[in-house]
């Protein structure tokens, strides 16, 4: 059964996109009581469920166990480098660690697996400025 478009959700997805990389759902919340929507943190955490089931969204954990968000700009399969400092985000594909998946799993007995792959670290102009402060 299709979801309703509501004006509510349309304003998660649009504040979504606005957002610089990857936001938790608290923090979303956070820009839109600061906007007066009057969106409240439960139909938040509802708009972005629908928003990653349908593939409007990447939905990943970050180090420290929280979910976090952002609007998704590729069709299919895909994983993240994501900056632990600044946020950038390059999606990018893994052919590598789809063939692992696939072989590990079928070593094991396992079929019809799946697997999330997010790799966080420093991007360039991060790790430039961090050497550049010590």
């Amino acid at each position: 059964m299709a979801q309703r478009n509501t004006w509510q959700r349309d304003r998660v997805r649009t504040a979504l996109a606005d957002a610089q990389g990857f936001v938790s759902a608290q923090d979303l919340h956070a820009t839109l009581r600061d906007e007066n929507t009057g969106i409240g943190l439960a139909t938040v955490y509802r708009a972005l469920a629908t928003l990653a089931a349908g593939g409007e969204a990447d939905q990943l954990q970050s180090p420290e166990g929280e979910a976090i968000y952002r609007a998704c700009s590729s069709e299919g399969h895909h994983h993240h480098l994501i900056c632990r400092s600044c946020g950038t985000t390059v999606e990018i594909k893994a052919t590598d660690v789809e063939e692992w998946a696939q072989r590990t799993a079928a070593a094991h007995g396992f079929t019809r697996a799946e697997h999330v792959v997010d790799i966080f670290g420093l991007c360039a102009a991060c790790a430039a400025a961090g050497a550049a402060e010590r």
